[in-house]
């Protein structure tokens, strides 16, 4: 063997153990998690710790959906061995229904919401990355996955007579206090997109155009899902509450839209007009989509054919069948509006502090960015330490070294609050004994749209409020409101350091 062989393969092992070495810190002490992979291109470690806690959180709803699903209970029923002596040490007993259904979906979330309140609580008032509960929070992989393992497992061992009743309340109040949560960020997310451009379009006409645009391509997808919507969820002879529903809800969308052009409301919100008027009416008509999916279909007799109406997927002989291709989507859209929720609330909480529900409407922006959906920050004068890639992996900013990126505590809390939210949806909310996954997001129940429902309207209510309830303060013509300024406070001098 040469020398340069031998060189190049003593490389290879000491990129080798580098990188092994990392990622045992990664799991087992305090270091942030990043990619095996050196040519990958640098990653906060703010990211990357949000990136985590959200596929622990992925993990635990796809171990709801598999114990909810018919199909798996009776393949593990089959093919688990000491199955029922399991279940009657865990107090199952009987048929042993509490590992699987409804009952097993319940226990995994109780676990999962339980390990996100716990580091809420252990998260309270951290300020940046040098608190040794940051150390905790950003690193220690292996030890909280075992730890949030351990939770749902204990979950399992508790008895069965009260809890699911006590439970079940719980995540009613919690499922809410998300669905609320979440209807307050749409609603910012269309008014701090609105504001931001429209400020652009005072300076640089460019910016109306980037405003029509993006109007014109709302109105349009909120278009295609009401006529996607009266085509599939409707029936010539039935659905008489579904049609009534699509028409109600545009006639909203339409209402909306034309008193956000109004004079009154133009000259109390000049930065008021159709881009956040369209974006919540595209929200609305999901909502609705999403209510008219978890109704259960009706019986009728058409031409001499008992048909089951409602529902989409019209098959060949113009019978409609159950699909599963409207059931992924339903639960993809679903699920990504829950992370959103999760992490912009926590950046909010973070810049506008305890009252950002509040705050986020009154904020004024100085300039348009394309970064619509977060306030601009005054130029931060911040240090990003960045670690040397000798470590055989992917480099890791430090950039919470002195102050924090979102707030910590707010960002598990809503992630409890998703917990019972995913789920209360997964068991049909009040019906939530004969919830099976095969029909959670086709047939569903009348609890799980009424409530849907009432969350649609609570929106439409919520934005218009928005609207008209400045025209019920009388202020004087000649005060202004004070522009919100974002404060960071941050380090003397703006460097980049990289420590070897």
């Amino acid at each position: 063997m040469s020398t340069a062989q031998a060189i190049n393969r003593s490389g290879v092992y000491s990129y080798f153990l580098n990188m092994v070495a990392y990622q045992i810190c990664c799991c087992c002490g305090p270091a942030p998690c990043s990619l095996c992979c050196s040519f990958c291109p640098p990653i906060k470690s703010s990211s990357s710790t949000r990136v985590m806690y959200t596929l622990f959180h992925i993990l635990a709803c796809a171990v709801s959906c598999l114990m909810l699903s018919r199909t798996v209970s009776e393949a593990v029923r089959e093919n688990v061995p000491f199955f029922n002596v399991v279940c009657d040490e865990a107090h199952g007993g009987g048929d042993c229904e509490m590992l699987v259904g409804y009952s097993a979906v319940y226990r995994v979330c109780f676990g999962t919401a339980c390990f996100y309140l716990m580091m809420a609580l252990f998260l309270i008032d951290v300020k940046s990355s040098q608190d040794f509960r940051a150390l905790i929070h950003n690193g220690f992989w292996f030890l909280k996955f075992i730890t949030l393992l351990g939770m749902v497992a204990a979950a399992f061992f508790i008895p069965t007579e009260s809890f699911l009743h006590a439970w079940h309340y719980v995540g009613v109040v919690g499922g809410f206090a998300f669905i609320l949560i979440q209807l307050i960020l749409i609603t910012a997310f269309a008014h701090t997109w609105n504001k931001n451009w429209l400020t652009g379009a005072a300076e640089d006409k460019r910016w109306y155009v980037a405003v029509m645009f993006a109007t014109l391509f709302f109105y349009t997808v909120a278009t295609a899902a009401f006529t996607f919507m009266y085509k599939y969820y409707t029936h010539p002879s039935a659905c008489r509450v579904n049609k009534a529903l699509l028409w109600t809800n545009l006639g909203l969308c339409a209402i909306m839209s034309f008193i956000a052009v109004t004079p009154c409301v133009q000259q109390k919100q000049p930065r008021s007009g159709l881009l956040q008027a369209s974006i919540i009416s595209c929200y609305v008509m999901y909502l609705t989509f999403s209510a008219l999916s978890s109704r259960p279909p009706e019986k009728v007799e058409y031409q001499g054919v008992n048909m089951t109406v409602c529902y989409p997927n019209v098959g060949r002989d113009e019978i409609q069948n159950e699909g599963n291709a409207v059931a992924i989507i339903g639960a993809a859209i679903m699920y990504c509006c829950v992370l959103f929720a999760c992490n912009e609330a926590s950046y909010l909480a973070e810049v506008f502090g305890p009252f950002w529900m509040i705050k986020v409407y009154r904020y004024e922006f100085q300039k348009a960015t394309c970064c619509f959906c977060c306030p601009e920050e005054e130029e931060a004068e911040e240090e990003f330490v960045i670690d040397d890639e000798s470590k055989g992996c992917q480099k890791v900013i430090h950039n919470e070294s002195h102050r924090v990126a979102y707030s910590y505590f707010f960002f598990h809390f809503v992630f409890f609050l998703a917990s019972l939210y995913v789920m209360m949806t997964l068991t049909n909310w009040f019906s939530y004994e004969t919830a099976v996954l095969e029909t959670t997001f086709t047939h569903g129940s009348y609890s799980t749209f009424y409530v849907k429902l009432s969350s649609c309207w609570a929106c439409v209510v919520l934005y218009l409020w928005l609207l008209l309830g400045p025209l019920c303060h009388c202020r004087s013509d000649s005060k202004r409101p004070r522009r919100s300024r974002i404060k960071r406070r941050m380090a003397s001098q703006r460097h980049v350091s990289v420590i070897v």
